[in-house]
């Protein structure tokens, strides 16, 4: 079994990466939101009170990329190379996909991990006023299936 890397006798720490060799790093995460089959609809025209819903989500989504160190506390600064997210729809959900590049000497996992899932809040965020039933409850909006799909390290 491995050991965790960011717990040890005196506590939590930020892993010292600083022997490691700069290489290149690659993480593509994906996940999805269900929505009313209408609301995909009206995304896709364009019709959306709040404008553009996938612009914004990729905005958002790459901002959050930028911002993985301040959100999540053990995160390494890296400097980041590229950030690419792309928007797939299904008749009832849409699918983000997030991918970092870098060279640097930790991975970027954590960063397209947290650029999927900005992306895909945003989405709800634009939509939530068509989404509600009357109660004001999403009975079908759902984020699910957040993951790595792919981690590339190469010198």
């Amino acid at each position: 079994m491995r050991e965790l890397t960011h717990v040890d006798e005196k506590g939590v720490k930020m892993v010292e990466v600083g022997h490691k060799k700069e290489v290149f790093r690659k993480a593509v995460a994906k996940g999805r939101i269900k929505l009313k089959p209408e609301t995909i609809e009206l995304i896709r025209a364009g019709k959306t009170k709040k404008g553009n819903v996938i612009a914004t989500a990729q905005i958002a989504g790459i901002l959050a990329v930028k911002k993985t160190p301040e959100l999540i506390p053990l995160c390494h600064p890296i400097p980041l190379t590229g950030v690419d997210i792309s928007f797939e729809f299904g008749e009832d959900y849409i699918e983000a996909t997030c991918e970092v590049k870098a060279y640097y000497k930790t991975g970027v996992e954590m960063d397209a991990l947290t650029g999927v899932t900005v992306a895909l809040l945003t989405i709800w965020d634009m939509v939530k006023a068509v989404e509600k039933d009357e109660k004001g409850q999403y009975p079908v909006t759902r984020i699910y299936e957040i993951r790595v799909v792919e981690k590339v390290k190469s010198s």
